[in-house]
């Protein structure tokens, strides 16, 4: 297994090397160079297995041998082990054919730990063996950042430095960044928003004498690894509904495009997904993209759901490569002409490619509530401002009633309980392990949005580490 560029212009790398690297040297995000696939057989026998046996049959297609299938194994089962649900993702259903994945039963209560108690295993594995140190930074809209620094802290080979946009996440999303008390944790509130933030986290991979010096990795959705990790929820959630025989739908509420391209890899592998639906809110780039084949930058607007407050959706280069027929010289260049111009249309054929298995919805801050009081009545659930946008869409744009659409719940309603309790009156409670989160104390730094001045940042830290 190797993975290429998505710009066509960097080194082929395998598994290992491409968890180290995280963004190509050409600016390109790494993929398989080719998908593999699993055949009817391979799901038929999956059935049987708890979650992280099958999460570890799921990815070791991606590790080309680099390592070893017994400790890859133990690595998935501790990732999951900390998780309070012991099916780790659970189904839970809504309506007739009309289904809920909750994938936020981790340590942060947010889907992307289980990408990340595995990534910050993975890290440790590796450049343990390598006798190597690297500093990790990355940007967050809210989850990645908590998720990849509970994940981090405390490991003798890794620095972690997370930029979030100030004033621009839940006070839950801030404080379980902010007071995790370890010697190798930094937070940054950068002052802009979180395409700000994405921003600088990729003109620092992109500065080749820094990310040289500072060992760069990164943990946001730009590393492979971490798309990877999140195919195997999606083949748990199909095989309980009766996959391979019987084809389903998700609908994923999407700010960065990584989870629904996860999604959109597992029907590569050969899961017989018929339909994404990509729930957007106020912010609804992808949407506009989807409806009518240009995709246009505006200006990112404040919602209830901040995970999704993006207007560059970095993931969809992935996605994009493949609908170019894996050009990576066509790709560099739709990509540059979006950054210069802030708008990419799309070729008829292509967009028709995408109209195929994708669809779009936008929904507002209104509906928003309106979806989480409307699912509270009919079930008693209480959904967060994220997976309400994901039952929204996915109940407005499904193509056929009788296939199972499964929306995903992407984060706890109690890392967003005033919009939780304004459409319910409920106010949801953290669980026991946090109920102390709002007397710990914080750390963090204030930043301006400056390259030079956050670089220096991250320089002057990770020496004074590496100096200890």
């Amino acid at each position: 297994m190797r993975f290429i560029s998505t710009r066509g212009n960097a080194p082929v790398l395998v598994f290992d090397e491409v968890l180290l690297a995280g963004l190509a040297r050409d600016g390109g995000l790494y993929l398989p160079e080719t998908w593999p696939r699993l055949m009817a057989s391979d799901f038929v026998a999956f059935r049987e297995l708890t979650y992280p046996e099958l999460a570890t049959r799921v990815m070791e297609r991606f590790l080309g041998g680099r390592i070893p299938e017994d400790v890859f194994a133990s690595l998935v089962r501790e990732a999951y082990a900390s998780f309070d649900h012991r099916a780790v993702t659970p189904l839970k259903q809504l309506g007739v054919n009309d289904w809920l994945l909750e994938l936020f039963h981790g340590p942060t209560l947010a889907f992307k730990d289980l990408a990340l108690q595995l990534v910050g295993r993975l890290f440790d594995y590796v450049l343990t063996r390598r006798g190597e140190r690297a500093t990790i930074v990355g940007a967050t809209s809210g989850d990645t950042g908590s998720a990849a620094i509970e994940a981090c802290r405390d490991r003798d080979s890794v620095d972690i430095f997370i930029l979030h946009p100030h004033g621009r996440v839940s006070e839950v999303q801030r404080r379980q960044m902010t007071t995790v008390d370890a010697p190798n944790v930094w937070n940054i509130a950068l002052k802009g928003s979180f395409d700000d933030c994405q921003d600088i986290v990729k003109a620092m991979f992109n500065d080749q004498p820094f990310r040289e010096e500072l060992r760069l990795s990164a943990v946001n959705s730009i590393n492979w690894a971490r798309i990877m990790a999140q195919i195997p929820y999606y083949v748990w959630a199909a095989l309980a509904l009766g996959a391979p025989e019987r084809r389903v739908a998700f609908s994923v509420p999407t700010g960065n495009f990584g989870n629904v391209f996860a999604g959109y890899a597992a029907r590569e592998m050969g899961l017989p997904i018929s339909q994404l639906v990509v729930g957007s809110n106020r912010n609804d780039i992808l949407t506009r993209l989807f409806d009518g084949g240009t995709m246009e930058m505006r200006a990112v607007e404040p919602s209830l759901s901040p995970s999704m407050d993006i207007q560059v959706s970095s993931n969809f280069e992935r996605l994009l490569f493949d609908v170019l027929g894996r050009d990576g010289m066509r790709v560099a260049d739709a990509m540059q002409r979006f950054r210069d111009e802030g708008r990419l249309m799309l070729e008829a054929s292509d967009w028709e490619i995408l109209r195929r298995l994708f669809s779009g919805y936008r929904v507002d801050d209104p509906a928003t509530e309106q979806a989480i009081a409307d699912v509270y009545r009919a079930t008693g659930e209480l959904l967060d401002p994220h997976s309400a946008i994901g039952v929204a869409a996915g109940r407005a744009r499904r193509k056929d009633a009788a296939t199972p659409m499964i929306a995903l719940a992407t984060a706890h309603p109690a890392k967003f309980p005033d919009a939780v309790e304004g459409a319910t009156g409920v106010r949801p409670a953290l669980p026991p392990r946090l109920a102390d989160l709002f007397q710990r104390g914080e750390k963090y730094s204030i930043l301006d949005n400056n390259l030079t001045l956050v670089e220096e940042f991250v320089r002057e830290r990770a020496a004074m580490r590496g100096a200890a």
